[in-house]
């Protein structure tokens, strides 16, 4: 299992196993799935971004950038992300009022 996978599973246990009641809670759920979200897509673009160099490469660096590639993508959805926050968000609010199908 790799760290995308890992993370992806971690998202969706956190998810599932809150039932958040307000909507200061939900909107930190949708926030957070796509902050995961965004930081899946960098780790994709940067996965083949060469680290040559005298300091480049090693664990280290894949270390550094994938604790680079969360922080990108917790930042860019704290500041309006793609707009995915909004859908499932949308998505949170209809599952609580008409429960489980």
């Amino acid at each position: 299992m790799n760290l995308a996978s890992l993370q992806i599973a971690n998202a969706q246990s956190a998810l599932a196993a809150q039932k958040p009641e307000t909507s200061k809670d939900i909107d930190a759920a949708a926030r957070d799935f796509e902050a995961v979200f965004i930081s899946q897509m960098f780790e994709q673009m940067f996965a083949d971004v060469k680290t040559d160099g005298p300091m480049g490469g090693g664990s280290g660096e894949r270390i550094f950038r994938s604790l680079m590639v969360q922080e990108i993508g917790r930042q860019m959805a704290d500041q309006g992300g793609m707009g995915l926050a909004a859908n499932v968000k949308r998505e949170l609010l209809e599952l609580q009022e008409h429960g489980h199908k």
